[in-house]
């Protein structure tokens, strides 16, 4: 029995050692694990630190403020390394040759564009309008769409423009395919403005101020009231504000009041010399139509490349404003009667407006069922016309009734 106790009282003491022992481990342990949670720790915070500036320096360099993405053809491009992709580009001319201290990383002088279809017969006008943009640093394109550009070869700033031809094509069809939005991305503002466009009280330097502080992601100068033609009474100057985004008309088929949500009574430019934001103007690129030449229709849709409120985002800049001169180019008065295999003789002009008719209503139709077949899109402006319906109706109603 006494051995057996004693046995018992053993055990217990070699317990208790171990035990101890194991606390003992323990306790010798506890500042090798804390440093290892202070290493593990260090190089965490060290690899979220480097990932975060990896992604700024993505976003400074990526001209559309997101982090850099390869193309998704990168199936096709498996064969190359995929540093050596960019997928942007530009419109700046390259010398041919250059010295060698010049030859590091391109520092571009434009920030803006100016892209212009153009015919020899509106030489004259043109050279005053480049003349004036030149002088601010802008990048100069013409669209020539009569095929002549020898004609234009004795102007001293001619070699500094780039020159691209296609006989009887409008502007934009020129601006669908020249215009892409990964080559004009280097560019803050895109001037897509017609021929007939008179500069004389127009600065391009005070325009673009304009328009940054006002945020205005799509604009155009307003209007001359005198111009040979104006369309919509939005675009005409007011001559006692700098610019307005709305406009007030009580006659006509179109009323214009503060109910007024949409184009062409606010949220509205027209088409002849509308000015994009980068933003905007990668929506607007999509918004046109391939084949849909004469671009009908897309001046009403404009708003929803607004990159925000329309009402707010789109605007007419009165203190730098053009004469219109609204002279027809493409089948105009120049063109002679040309004959159908039939030997019936034609109307250019007739028949381009037929056309661009016809492709108006082929654009509201191509709107109307590519809403039908997105079931997710959501139309930002929607919730507007409820709301201008709504006053309406309150506004119909008796007063005795309320």
């Amino acid at each position: 029995m006494t051995s057996i106790k004693s046995l018992r009282w053993l055990m217990r003491k070699k317990s208790g050692l171990s035990d101890g022992g194991k606390s003992s481990f323990k306790m010798k342990q506890l500042p090798f694990l804390a440093v290892l949670c202070t290493i593990m720790l260090f190089i965490v915070y060290r690899t979220t630190k480097y990932q975060y500036h990896q992604e700024e320096i993505d976003k400074k360099w990526s001209f559309w403020g997101q982090p850099k993405v390869y193309p998704s053809t990168s199936g096709k491009l498996k064969g190359l390394p995929r540093g050596i992709i960019h997928d942007n580009s530009d419109l700046e001319l390259r010398p041919l040759w250059s010295r060698s201290n010049s030859r590091s990383k391109a520092v571009y002088s434009n920030s803006n564009l100016l892209a212009v279809p153009v015919g020899i017969k509106q030489k004259q006008n043109v050279d005053a309008m480049v003349q004036k943009f030149l002088r601010e640093n802008f990048t100069i394109i013409l669209f020539h769409y009569d095929g002549n550009v020898d004609g234009w070869w004795n102007l001293d700033w001619s070699s500094k423009a780039i020159h691209i031809v296609a006989r009887n094509q409008t502007k934009w069809w020129f601006a669908k395919r020249f215009l892409h939005p990964d080559i004009v991305s280097i560019y803050d503002y895109i001037f897509l403005w017609d021929e007939d466009l008179g500069v004389e009280h127009f600065s391009p330097s005070r325009y673009v101020e304009i328009i940054k502080r006002e945020g205005l992601e799509i604009s155009q100068p307003a209007l001359d009231p005198n111009s040979t033609e104006i369309h919509h009474k939005i675009t005409i100057r007011a001559r006692t504000k700098k610019f307005h985004r709305r406009v007030y008309e009580r006659r006509g088929s179109t009323r214009c009041s503060d109910l007024s949500e949409g184009p062409p009574c606010t949220g509205f430019v027209e088409g002849m010399a509308p000015v994009f934001s980068r933003s905007a103007w990668y929506c607007t690129w999509h918004l046109i139509q391939n084949d849909l030449v004469h671009g009908w229709g897309v001046d009403m849709k404009l708003g929803y490349c607004a990159q925000g409120d329309r009402t707010k985002k789109v605007g007419v800049v009165d203190s730098e404003y053009v004469f219109h001169q609204g002279i027809q180019t493409l089948g105009g008065s120049g063109h002679r009667m040309t004959k159908k295999q039939g030997g019936v003789g034609i109307d250019v002009r007739t028949e381009i407006r037929r056309q661009s008719t016809w492709e108006f209503e082929i654009f509201k139709e191509r709107w109307n069922e590519a809403i039908a077949a997105d079931k997710n899109w959501v139309d930002p402006f929607k919730s507007d016309q409820r709301r201008i319906r709504k006053r309406r109706d309150t506004q119909r109603l008796p007063k005795n009734n309320i």
